[in-house]
């Protein structure tokens, strides 16, 4: 073989080491699905989304707004609102028992031992609800987010490092230590024991024993960085998204984080990874971002809208909506040459 042969056959093997990843992207992105917009009925900021499976969701937002759907979002029902204070999450363990984050507004207090933040309960599917008092003595402790386990603990965070556990589903609540005072914003719990914590000033928390001791990530020392939210597909590997179109990955459980080109300047709010290659996040203008390497090579997608976008859920890798301002609800489903729908990842929101 000549020298000019041999030269040649390198140059068509680098080639081919670059372009083929970028085709097999390429072909798992054309047989995939797109972005919708859905019909809501409110025209309410909202601030959080959860569904039990493909069909039966809720969303929630501004002044108490409560909307739900029996099938996929097709039609959304305005619901009784149970509180007239804004709602800044959700969840249901089944299709009668769930929880809201409320928030009352400073502005409307009316006594100084008022908690300005409380859960509604309810377990006849939204009909009623009842009062629950998570913050107790700390009456001015503001939380923005909840995240329950199968296994009946859950935990609520926000302002100044404010993290509230319950061991009983919900019975009864207490504080715990962190090592930070700033704003918790976002987490992921793998299980009862494994979870991350997220917030402003970069910073990053870790729980193996279900949140009774948590430590720092440590490596990380971008202090201007405001984390909104984080993902996790096992106990090593996670992503972590937030200003600016900041996104982090992880490979050691949160310890060191390595940054990643999201290709938008917007504001980030969400992100959801469904295994270790494919994940997605939401954010300001409207922007969805989708990776199928493992965060490697971000996409922009059309996401049909320029509201910002607050929250994302996926109950599989075909089924997934966002929500955000205006009553903004968008629909991710698989087009017609797409694969049969996958089972639903458990544990997963």
């Amino acid at each position: 073989m000549s020298l000019a042969s041999f030269k040649n056959r390198v140059r068509l093997w680098t080639l081919a080491s670059v372009l083929l990843p970028a085709l097999c992207s390429m072909a798992a992105h054309a047989s995939g699905g797109a972005w919708s917009k859905q019909q809501t009925g409110t025209l309410a900021w909202l601030h959080a989304v959860y569904f039990l499976d493909g069909e039966r969701g809720w969303a929630v937002g501004g002044s108490g707004a409560l909307i739900s759907t029996r099938d996929g979002g097709k039609t959304w029902t305005v619901m009784r609102r149970p509180t007239d204070d804004a709602l800044r999450d959700i969840y249901f363990a089944n299709e009668r028992e769930g929880w809201l984050v409320c928030e009352r507004s400073i502005y409307l207090l009316k006594e100084k031992d008022e908690p300005r933040t409380y859960l509604l309960k309810t377990v006849d599917g939204g009909v009623t609800w009842r009062r629950v008092n998570v913050t107790v003595k700390d009456v001015d402790a503001r939380l923005v987010r909840a995240l329950f386990t199968t296994e009946g603990r859950a935990w609520a965070f926000g302002e100044a490092g404010a993290l509230y556990t319950t061991r009983d589903g919900g019975g009864t609540w207490f504080r715990q230590r962190v090592p930070t005072q700033h704003l918790l914003l976002g987490g992921d719990f793998l299980n009862s024991a494994e979870g991350w914590l997220v917030g402003a000033g970069g910073v990053v928390l870790q729980t193996s024993d279900g949140g009774e001791t948590w430590r720092a990530g440590a490596g990380l020392s971008l202090k201007g960085v405001r984390f909104t939210a984080v993902s996790f597909v096992d106990r090593w590997r996670g992503w972590a998204v937030g200003a600016a179109g900041r996104v982090f990955a992880t490979t050691d459980g949160g310890r060191s984080w390595i940054a990643q080109v999201s290709n938008v300047l917007a504001d980030l709010s969400d992100v959801k990874f469904l295994d270790a290659r494919e994940g997605w996040a939401v954010g300001a203008e409207g922007t969805v971002i989708h990776t199928t390497d493992g965060g490697q090579h971000w996409r922009v997608e059309p996401s049909g809208t320029e509201h910002p976008l607050e929250r994302l859920f996926f109950v599989n890798r075909e089924r997934g909506w966002a929500v955000g301002f205006g009553g903004t609800v968008i629909s991710y489903a698989p087009t017609n040459n797409a694969r049969p729908l996958a089972p639903r990842l458990k544990g997963r929101g």
